[in-house]
């Protein structure tokens, strides 16, 4: 098909990478379809209220090494089910599909690219299903989507969580204490999981895996009789103890998101360790510093090449699906069988295996 107009929005959290593929998207349609981009602002927001912006090649040039997004983003615009307050500060929940498929045709748009984690791409899914041509690309620090072997935004997340246990380690080693470091990832742990192999961190524990604190403090004494006098310890906001509830905020909950907001495992678990064993013990959140900054080169070719895969997928019509890396190649896979799904880490996975095999603890017994 003939590609006149194309749009494209960036939903949910942000993350490193998501410039490029807007960068990438812009260039492919523009040199390759000669066609116009919409850019939609701030998420489904946009399609619902129609705020758009222009995207060309010159508007793009030099995006490409920037974190977040030029589009802004929301994570909680959901069109099907819209929060906001009313006059009484009531939060009412209201359905403004129609008006964001209404503002698609004026906009006159051949496809939407709906740049995103597994929520956004379930509402790109939902467009499709009312009869827009919609193209899904995944998007997430959490890894956390079926169908794609990596999201971009991930490494990046992993890397910045890294550097941040290399400087843990000096600073613990210095003065013989136990260091937390508490990241993102909600109920996933690839974060926590591959950023804690690659930095060095002596416990890993994973939402996949309830902990008990006992082989946590056991193998922190296991390293302090081998002449180890300082351990680190790395903790997924999602993880929790076997038979405990998740830590959230101060039990806080986001009233126009409508979920939990995770946070304060690490300060959780320093306390438990404090309990059992004389050793100061220090945490750290590295909470939205995995979000920002640069992408890595890993980030910025593969926001590239699937914005790119996507513009060629919806020159031929493919729509009603999502660009995934299926390594080495870019493919497609329909939205229907990943849109809402979540992927975690199993609990058979190499990495595990591999964690455990060079004696990383996992909050279970085996040192």
């Amino acid at each position: 098909m003939v590609l006149k107009r194309v749009g494209i929005l960036t939903g949910g959290g942000d993350c490193s990478g998501l410039n490029a593929v807007i960068r990438a998207v812009t260039r492919a349609a523009i040199i390759q379809e000669n066609a116009e981009v919409v850019g939609i602002e701030n998420g489904f927001d946009g399609l619902i209220f129609n705020r758009t912006m222009k995207l060309t090649t010159h508007a793009t040039k030099d995006i490409l090494t920037l974190g977040g997004t030029i589009l802004g983003t929301t994570n909680k615009g959901n069109p099907f089910e819209y929060r906001e307050y009313d006059d009484d500060g009531k939060i009412v929940i209201k359905d403004y599909s129609d008006k964001a498929i209404e503002t698609f045709y004026k906009l006159g748009l051949d496809c939407l690219f709906v740049v995103g984690g597994e929520g956004t791409l379930e509402i790109g899914y939902k467009f499709f299903e009312r009869g827009l041509p919609v193209i899904g690309i995944p998007k997430t620090i959490d890894n956390d989507l079926e169908k794609t072997d990596y999201t971009f935004g991930f490494q990046t997340a992993v890397q910045v969580a890294c550097d941040a246990l290399d400087r843990l380690h000096t600073t613990g080693r210095s003065h013989q204490r136990v260091m937390i470091l508490e990241v993102m990832g909600r109920n996933a742990g690839w974060i926590a999981l591959e950023a804690g192999i690659s930095g060095g961190a002596h416990i890993i524990l994973i939402p996949e895996l309830p902990y008990n604190i006992e082989y946590v403090v056991e193998k922190i004494k296991l390293r302090q009789k081998g002449g180890s006098p300082f351990s680190i310890v790395m903790v997924a906001e999602g993880a929790h103890e076997a038979g405990g509830d998740l830590v959230s905020k101060s039990g806080a909950h986001s009233r126009l998101q409508g979920v939990m907001q995770l946070g304060g495992i690490g300060f959780y678990v320093a306390e438990q360790i404090k309990q059992h064993i004389d050793l100061e013990v220090r945490t750290t959140v590295l909470g939205h510093i995995q979000r920002g900054g640069s992408p890595t080169s890993f980030d910025r070719v593969l926001g590239t090449r699937l914005g790119s895969f996507a513009v060629e997928a919806a020159g031929k019509g493919d729509f009603g699906t999502m660009v995934s890396l299926d390594t080495p190649e870019i493919v497609l896979v329909p939205l229907k069988e990943l849109a809402g799904k979540v992927r975690t880490v199993p609990l058979n996975h190499q990495l595990i295996r591999t964690a455990e095999s060079i004696g990383i603890n996992l909050g279970n017994e085996k040192m």
